[in-house]
């Protein structure tokens, strides 16, 4: 005796060598001996078990499942009854095996209920899986074509609305994903590098720049209509100001005079721009404010923090007056400060001083020196200033070693990196002035109750608090944020407080105020992430003025063991193949392999240099510019 039996989701077929109560020891036709619970055979027969399972099969093949459903009624029925109705008679064990190997295959037309017994699935059920298969089906053949397409370094049309979702925020369970995923293993690329050579990625800068927006500026960067912003009507300084700044700033907001007083001494002017007489507090151009929180900086572009039709009336543009929160600081011979008062008031301003044109007559060479600048004795009156005031923080070492500043400028898609000694004349006199005025404003809020928002040091630890706390790597007793409030809430936050202290009004922000603390933390986040993004684009373009300018070699210096610096840029690279060296040889390397989109750099070491170098010379990692009063 023979049996066809089911085991493990399989039908099988054996001759039976013994059977006990409740299971049967059965050989198969290769000779393999098997013991198997009675309860799951299904049809016992005596003819002979050589082609029966191959002569069932082939039956089961000839059956149509949508014919032998409509063969069956609702009630459940069993496979040997099924196969009487379907062939008109009892049927053999070869067809009855048929008939159960092809309701085993047709799960959406028959639902099983036990061993050997299956119901018919309702008619809108069957529609339905019948449907979802016909779907799959022809997306199966949609992503087959669209696996072809990328294999052939085309992206298909049909994926072009889900490219944002492939690169920036990946669904796995799309068919889009799942081709780009079988496409990238069978091309050995990854997927984004597929992308690109599917032609996707327009650039490898428009890429970083959509990961950027879609995460910071999902909405786009329109800003919304408003109202003009209102100007007010103030009191004009008798001083005359002047502004220094890279050539590419467009929202000046501070700038400097001097002038003398009858005692010897000399009236020297701090003046910033003064945007929160005009931004009220909860206003449709205070929420953008508070929304943005900064401009963001990036090579050849930038995000403004206020729409231009706002930033114009109060830059401090040469020729215009401006309102102004003013630092008067009297000076002495000797440089020290005798006394200050801020006030609010409108400022003409006389020029806009720039970089490019400055630094070739107002650097460290010409200090000692006359000119015929027209500002030649303020800038130098200024500078002194300055350095005083960096020896009174404790700050002051003519012995440091030069550092670098990287300046990038692009136009038309090509990038010039332009290096600026940092400290430089210019840089100083600027950057003292804004830190003595940050400090004495945070003072003044400090000693008037009111709150503002800090930047404070200890330990070594930078953060933002609403208290005023020392900033001991600048060696003031506090340091508030108050010189840049064209480009950062923080500044027009604190700048709403500074003039309500002076004008003796209520302040804006209350002691214990949510919505100071609010401003902190989301400005503090932010600033970071803007901060992140502009030192991604400026390796971008590090990496594009390789390619750009055809390097095959370069000279770098090691920056701790294989790290080095490469030179003419704040680019820190690994090089593997770089021997044991002390920190600071030059070393030459062979640029190999070059990848923006991948932000990727290849170098080989070819050769130690013999002059050695200081490196000290830490950089920027955030080009900002030099009057950003960023500390």
């Amino acid at each position: 005796m023979n049996v066809f039996y089911e085991e493990e989701g399989s039908f099988k077929i054996g001759s039976v060598m013994t059977e006990n109560p409740g299971s049967m020891q059965v050989e198969a036709v290769h000779g393999k001996r098997s013991k198997i619970k009675s309860a799951n055979v299904l049809l016992k027969f005596n003819e002979a078990l050589a082609g029966f399972m191959e002569q069932a099969q082939a039956g089961a093949e000839e059956i149509d499942a949508d014919f032998l459903w409509q063969c069956c009624g609702e009630p459940e029925f069993g496979f040997e009854e099924l196969a009487r109705e379907y062939y008109g008679r009892t049927a053999t064990p070869v067809e009855a095996a048929a008939v159960a190997i092809r309701l085993h295959s047709a799960p959406m037309y028959f639902y099983r209920k036990g061993k050997g017994r299956y119901k018919a699935a309702p008619e809108e059920s069957l529609k339905a899986a019948l449907a979802s298969q016909e779907r799959k089906r022809i997306q199966a053949e949609q992503m087959a074509l669209c696996i072809a397409e990328m294999q052939a370094g085309r992206f298909p049309a049909a994926m072009a609305d889900k490219l944002e979702m492939l690169l920036y925020a990946p669904d796995k369970s799309t068919l889009e994903w799942k081709a780009l995923e079988e496409a990238s293993a069978a091309t050995h690329l990854s997927h984004l590098k597929l992308l690109e050579s599917c032609g996707a990625i327009a650039s490898a800068h428009d890429y970083h720049f959509g990961a950027f927006m879609r995460e910071q500026f999902p909405h786009g960067i329109e800003f919304p209509p408003h109202a003009p912003v209102s100007v007010p009507q103030l009191p004009q300084a008798k001083a005359e100001a002047f502004s220094i700044d890279d050539s590419t700033t467009t929202e000046i907001d501070d700038a400097f005079s001097v002038q003398a007083l009858p005692n010897g001494n000399a009236r020297v002017g701090i003046h910033i721009a003064a945007p929160s007489l005009g931004i009220l507090p909860e206003s449709p151009l205070d929420a953008v404010a508070m929304q943005r929180l900064s401009t963001v900086y990036m090579p050849g572009n930038k995000i403004t923090m206020l729409p231009e039709d706002t930033l114009a009336p109060y830059s401090l543009t040469a020729g215009a007056v401006r309102p102004a929160l003013s630092l008067y600081l009297e000076v002495a011979p000797d440089f020290s400060i005798v006394g200050n008062e801020t006030v609010v008031e409108a400022v003409k301003i006389a020029d806009n001083l720039r970089h490019d044109e400055l630094e070739p007559v107002f650097n460290e060479n010409t200090l000692t020196g006359t000119s015929d600048h027209p500002y030649w004795d303020r800038l130098i009156l200024l500078f002194n200033l300055a350095e005083s005031l960096e020896k009174v923080r404790g700050k002051y070492d003519p012995n440091r070693p030069p550092q670098m500043d990287y300046n990038f400028y692009v136009v038309d898609g090509k990038v010039s990196i332009i290096e600026r000694k940092r400290g430089s004349p210019m840089d100083k006199l600027v950057a003292e002035l804004m830190i003595y005025a940050n400090a004495t404003w945070g003072g003044l809020l400090a000693e008037k109750n009111i709150p503002g928002i800090y930047r404070a040091q200890m330990g070594g630890k930078v953060y933002m608090t609403v208290n005023a706390e020392p900033h001991q790597g600048l060696g003031v007793a506090q340091y508030a944020w108050s010189t840049s409030p064209l480009r950062r809430a923080v500044d027009m936050v604190n700048q709403r407080q500074i003039i309500a202290a002076v004008q003796g009004t209520p302040p804006v922000y209350a002691k214990g105020s949510d919505a100071l603390t609010t401003v902190m933390r989301e400005f503090d986040i932010t600033y970071n992430a803007y901060g992140e993004f502009q030192q991604r684009m400026e390796r971008y373009w590090c990496l594009q003025w390789l390619i750009q300018e055809q390097v095959k070699e370069i000279a770098a210096t090691v920056w701790r063991e294989n790290l080095v610096r490469l030179d003419g840029m704040f680019y820190i690279t690994k090089v593997p193949s770089l021997p044991e060296l002390p920190v600071g040889a030059r070393v030459m390397l062979k640029i190999e392999r070059v990848d923006p989109l991948m932000m990727e750099l290849t170098c080989k070491f070819v050769a130690k240099l013999d002059e050695p170098k200081d490196v000290t010379d830490t950089g920027n990692a955030a080009v900002i510019p030099a009057n950003a009063g960023i500390q």
